[in-house]
C-alpha cells in the first residue's frame, strides 16, 4: 500500500517545520492557580484534544472548539466566531491553511470579546518553507504579534503520533512506509509534551512575546524509526526512499488536490536540508524537564495496538 492518504493529511495539523525559539522563563504544570477561560481551537485534533483534557484536569475552565466539537467553530464562517469566543479570556490557535486570510480578522474580533492572551502552534521552519506550505501558521503568528494582547508561539516538529493516529499508522500496518526524506534525522516531539507546553503558557507568567521550538530528545531517520516500531511491534516494515517526483505522483494518484501536493512537497524538502534536524530544549525551558523519547512513545503505542 503507498502511503499517500495517509501521509498527505491536512496541511494546517501536521505542524512539522523551523526557526529560532527565543529564550523564556522555565515553569511547570499543575495546579495553576489560572483564572483563565481557555478557547482551545482544534479541540479534536492531536494536540487540541490532549490540550483540553490537561487544562480541565488543572480546573481550568475550556471552551473546546471544532467544526464537529462541543463547541462549533469554522475558520470558513465567521457567523461561528463570537459564540465560540464567549466567556474566553485566553485562545489556543490552530490556523488552517486553506483560510489563512481569516485568522487577522478572528484575532482582532477576539481581542474585542475578551481576550487577552494567545498561544499559537506553529512549526519549526516555517519562515524557511516557503510558501506552499504552512500559510495559517505564519499568518497566527503575524496576526498575534500585531494584536497587543499576550502572546507567545510554539513551533514542533513531527509529532510522534503521526506514526500511530493518522498520516503514516495504515502504511505501518501494512509493513510499507515511503517518503521523499532520505537519512536526514527528525527529533519527533510527543503531543503530550506539546499540549504540556502549550496549557503552561496559557495559564503561567513568564511566557510572553516567547517563541519556544519544541522537539524530542533525540534525531532519528525515518528509516530508523519504521525499524523501531517493526521491532517493538514484531512486524516487518519495509521503509521505501521516493524522489520527491514520485512522491508527489504517488499523491494526486490517490486523489489529493493540487495544493496539498504542493504543501507536502515543500514541507519535506525543507525536511530534507537538515534544518530541523536538530534537537531543541524548548520542552525543558517550558516544564523543567526532558522530552519525552520516541522509544517511550513507540512502547506506548505497542501496548494499545497500535499498528497490530
Amino acid at each position: 500500500m503507498t502511503t499517500t492518504k495517509n501521509t498527505a493529511d491536512k496541511t494546517a495539523s501536521k505542524n512539522s517545520e523551523v526557526s529560532t525559539g527565543s529564550t523564556g522563563s522555565t515553569g511547570s504544570t499543575g495546579s495553576t492557580g489560572s483564572t483563565e477561560t481557555v478557547l482551545v481551537l482544534g479541540a479534536t485534533g492531536k494536540t487540541g484534544r490532549r490540550l483540553v483534557r490537561r487544562l480541565r484536569a488543572d480546573g481550568v475552565p475550556v471552551r473546546a472548539a471544532s467544526r464537529s466539537g462541543e463547541v462549533r467553530f469554522d475558520w470558513a464562517e465567521p457567523a461561528t466566531w463570537a459564540d465560540a469566543l464567549t466567556g474566553a479570556t485566553a485562545a489556543y490557535v490552530i490556523a488552517s491553511d486553506e483560510h489563512p486570510d481569516a485568522v487577522g480578522p478572528f484575532v482582532e474580533q477576539a481581542v474585542a470579546a475578551g481576550v487577552g492572551r494567545f498561544v499559537v502552534l506553529s512549526g519549526r521552519g516555517i519562515d524557511l518553507v516557503g510558501p506552499d506550505f504552512g500559510q495559517g501558521m505564519a499568518a497566527a503568528e503575524r496576526a498575534v504579534r500585531e494584536s497587543g494582547a499576550r502572546w507567545s508561539v510554539i513551533r514542533p516538529n513531527n509529532f510522534a503520533q503521526n506514526f500511530d493516529e493518522d498520516l503514516w499508522r495504515e502504511p505501518l500496518r501494512d509493513g510499507r512506509l515511503a517518503l521523499p526524506i532520505g537519512d536526514v534525522h527528525e527529533p519527533f516531539v510527543d503531543a503530550d509534551d506539546v499540549a504540556e507546553v502549550a496549557a503552561a503558557l496559557l495559564t503561567q507568567d513568564g511566557h510572553d512575546g516567547q517563541v519556544y521550538e519544541l522537539s524530542g530528545p533525540r534525531g532519528l531517520s525515518f528509516r530508523e524509526a519504521a525499524e523501531q516500531i517493526a521491532r517493538a511491534a514484531g512486524h516487518p516494515i519495509t521503509y521505501v526512499e521516493l524522489t520527491p517526483e514520485e512522491y508527489e505522483a504517488d499523491l494526486r494518484a490517490s486523489g489529493w488536490p493540487e495544493a496539498a501536493v504542493k504543501a507536502f512537497s515543500a514541507l519535506f524538502a525543507l525536511h530534507r536540508t537538515g534544518v530541523t534536524a536538530a534537537p531543541v530544549d524548548g520542552v525543558r525551558r517550558v516544564l523543567g524537564r526532558e522530552a519525552a523519547s520516541f522509544e517511550a512513545y513507540v512502547e506506548r503505542g505497542v501496548g494499545a495496538g497500535a499498528w497490530s
